[in-house]
């Protein structure tokens, strides 16, 4: 017969439920707004480059990488988040 583990039962197994819950909840929304902020960011940079041809491809350029950097902070933040809701140590 195999031992029990009691460690996802009562008040822990209660607090893993509530904390994972939240923290995939915030993770999510956090890499919505990181996903619709780097693709408007990027937009934007395209709009320039396409606007004003080679002479404004570096700013817009730039414009785009700086939305591709918010993304990827956001999905690194996201991913922390869900994490620690769900109690896994990096």
């Amino acid at each position: 017969m195999p031992l029990e583990n009691n460690q996802n039962k009562g008040v822990t197994g209660a607090a893993k439920f509530v904390t994972s819950t939240l923290g995939n909840t915030v993770g999510g929304v956090g890499r919505t707004v990181g996903n619709v902020t780097g693709a408007a960011t990027r937009g934007v940079g395209d709009t320039i480059t396409s606007a004003t041809g080679s002479a404004g491809k570096p700013v817009g350029d730039a414009i785009g990488n700086l939305g591709t950097g918010v993304q990827n902070g956001a999905e690194s933040v996201s991913k922390g988040v869900e994490n620690a809701g769900q109690w896994k140590s990096s």
